[in-house]
C-alpha cells in the first residue's frame, strides 16, 4: 500500500447499484442524524414518532412491522419516546397484552419541527437535482423497495 498517494479508487464498486446507494445513503443519514440530534432524536426515534403521529392508537407490533424492526428493538424505542413525554402508551381494552400508542401534544410539535428541519436538510443535500429528478429518484427507490428478492414485484 502506498502512503500519501491519495484516495484509493473504487471505480469497480461504483458500477454496482447497491454500493452507490449505500454511499448516498451514508451521506444523507450522517447529516440527517446531525439534524435530528438537535431535536434530541435519533433516526429510529424520529421514524417511530412519524408513524405514531400518522397512525394514532397503533399497537407496538404494528409499529415494529411498519419499521421492519424486531419487536424487542421497538420496545426500547417506545420506552425512549414515552420517557421523553413524546408519546403515550395505553392498554388496549380487549387485549391486555397490547398497548396503543399515541403522540402527545409535545410529540406532535417536535415531529413537525424535526420534519421541517429534515426537509430543509434534504433540499440542501439534493440541491443538484431539479424537482423532476427528485420525483424520479423517489419513484425509482419505491420501485426497488416494492421489488421482491427475486426481482418479482411483491
Amino acid at each position: 500500500m502506498t502512503e500519501g498517494a491519495g484516495p484509493v479508487p473504487d471505480r469497480a464498486l461504483r458500477r454496482l447499484t447497491g454500493y452507490s446507494l449505500k454511499r448516498a445513503y451514508n451521506r444523507l443519514q450522517t447529516d440527517a442524524a446531525r439534524v435530528l440530534d438537535g431535536f434530541g432524536l435519533r433516526i429510529t426515534t424520529y421514524s417511530a414518532l412519524s408513524v405514531i403521529c400518522a397512525t394514532p392508537d397503533l399497537r407496538q407490533s404494528q409499529l415494529a412491522e411498519a419499521l421492519s424492526m424486531e419487536r424487542s428493538n421497538t420496545v426500547v424505542i417506545v420506552d425512549t419516546l414515552e420517557q421523553a413525554d413524546l408519546i403515550e402508551r395505553r392498554r388496549v381494552p380487549h387485549d391486555r397484552r397490547s398497548y396503543a400508542l399515541r403522540a402527545t401534544k409535545a410529540g406532535r410539535r417536535l415531529f413537525t419541527d424535526a420534519t421541517a428541519a429534515l426537509e430543509r436538510h434534504e433540499d440542501e443535500m439534493l440541491g443538484a437535482l431539479d424537482a423532476g429528478e427528485r420525483e424520479e429518484l423517489m419513484r425509482l427507490l419505491h420501485k426497488i423497495d416494492e421489488t421482491g428478492a427475486n426481482g418479482v414485484r411483491g
